[in-house]
């Protein structure tokens, strides 16, 4: 049962991390960036959110915090990107992609884990 839960979420947020990755690139020059950094920070909020859930039910963790949050968000596009600014010598945005990740995907965490206590 537990793989199925993994599959259903990743059908959810697979699809919605193109879609917002598309939405980014057409509504801002920052492009791909932007899009990993919504993805990255959404899903930080919500398995911040799953995991400090007290009395989570035994699906919640596979289905949101693996499936759903797994597909979604992307360490690896982060490190290509950060990477790729780094090769460049592109220092502002090489800390600015950074700096945002991490100042705003670890207060999400936190804020997740806060909504649910």
């Amino acid at each position: 049962m537990t793989p199925l839960l993994v599959i259903a979420g990743a059908v959810v947020g697979a699809p919605l991390r193109f879609l917002v990755d598309r939405w980014a690139r057409e509504h801002s020059s920052a492009g791909t960036i932007l899009g990993t950094l919504i993805v990255n920070v959404v899903g930080s909020l919500v398995l911040g959110m799953v995991a400090g859930w007290p009395g989570a039910p035994s699906w919640a963790l596979p289905l949101m915090g693996v499936g759903f949050c797994g597909a979604l968000t992307t360490f690896s596009t982060l490190a290509f990107e950060t990477w790729v600014f780094l090769e460049e010598r592109a220092w502002r945005p090489f800390v600015a992609n950074l700096g945002l990740s991490l100042g705003l995907g670890l207060p999400a965490v936190w804020l997740g884990w806060a909504l649910v206590r």
